[in-house]
């Protein structure tokens, strides 16, 4: 490559990459620049333990972190290319190229991305827009589902399940304590004024945020009685899955932005091995990555996010390889995929 990234851009798209959205808002990415490229990790320090042991939810949050980084080069001119050998992935500027019309909208959307956990309106969302999301969704091994009424009804019982079973789980009540908070200076964690109101019936089971901060007022409201679900599957169920879960998902949210609609993900049932194993496609060919719930709802903020002197590592220091390290690559000049 005979032109390098500037360092103003290089931190414009570390700056998108951060503004991915990440279980209990941990932010669980290190990245490191070197002028070439960046290398993307994971940051173990900020597994949750008692509700994502194994890493899923955080390999999909970084891989959520890489699609930003990737979208927001291709908003600055350049085509990459992703590995996955020694990080977690290192993304790399390959060439110069105009972005195309939607690449742009969807970096566009990265800053208005939010998640939504108020009431959505109580109406279908058109076929032709879940069709959208469908197709941002598709890639090699990942794929969208929108659920029929019946299913709905089974995945709604499910989380309902989750959720009950999770409050009477000391670890999870210590674990969601860690990562919620009532002050305003915080730069990670879910702050009160995103743990939307309290539901008035406990028809959408939505996980409650505020469940260890009694003191937090917040008001209650009726949420939608027949909510729009989506499911985010992949083929495989491991460290790349999981990455490819995560791009998948954040093209999914970022699209859902620029066509206006909320999102919510609802993923208490994901987080209980024996109740995931039952939203597994027949044949354990394709398994739930994530649940999402999908509407039309009024604009709300977001959380805050970490500086950039936080996640960034020297450009000489070496992290350890692990055994789990993403080994498939994709071509040279590839670019992101976005829609297919």
């Amino acid at each position: 490559m005979n032109e390098q990234l500037s360092e103003r851009a290089a931190a414009a798209c570390l700056r998108a990459a951060v503004a991915a959205p990440s279980i209990h808002n941990t932010q669980p990415w290190r990245f490191r620049f070197d002028g070439a490229g960046f290398d993307v990790y994971t940051d173990p320090k900020r597994t949750l333990e008692a509700i994502d042991p194994q890493g899923r939810a955080m390999h999909i949050s970084v891989g959520a972190a890489v699609c930003n980084l990737r979208l927001a080069l291709a908003a600055e001119g350049w085509a990459s290319r992703l590995e996955r050998t020694g990080p977690d992935a290192r993304v790399t500027p390959v060439a110069r190229r105009e972005a195309s019309p939607s690449v742009r909208a969807l970096a566009g959307a990265i800053a208005r991305r939010r998640t939504n956990r108020d009431p959505y309106d109580d109406a279908p969302v058109p076929v032709d827009t879940v069709e959208l999301l469908q197709r941002a969704a598709a890639a090699d091994g990942v794929r969208l589902v929108a659920l029929d009424p019946v299913r709905r009804g089974a995945v709604l019982a499910l989380t309902q399940a989750a959720e009950a079973w999770q409050r009477g789980d000391p670890r999870y009540l210590r674990e969601l304590a860690t990562w919620t908070t009532d002050r305003g200076d915080r730069p990670d964690g879910v702050p009160a004024h995103t743990f939307g109101p309290r539901p008035t019936t406990a028809a959408l089971p939505v996980r409650d945020f505020g469940l260890t901060l009694p003191a937090v007022e917040r008001d209650a409201a009726r949420f939608e009685r027949r909510p729009n679900l989506v499911v985010l599957h992949s083929l495989g169920d491991d460290s790349a899955a999981w990455l490819d879960a995560g791009r998948a998902l954040q093209r999914v949210l970022l699209t859902a932005a620029v066509h206006g609609l909320a999102t919510q993900p609802m993923t208490q049932a994901l987080e209980v091995p024996r109740l995931r194993r039952l939203l597994a496609a027949p044949g354990g060919r394709w398994y739930p990555q994530m649940i999402l719930r999908i509407g039309y709802g009024r604009l709300v903020t977001t959380g805050a996010r970490r500086p950039l002197r936080d996640v960034l590592l020297p450009a000489g220091t070496a992290l350890p390889v692990r055994s789990t390290a993403f080994s498939r690559a994709e071509p040279v000049g590839a670019g992101p995929r976005y829609h297919r």
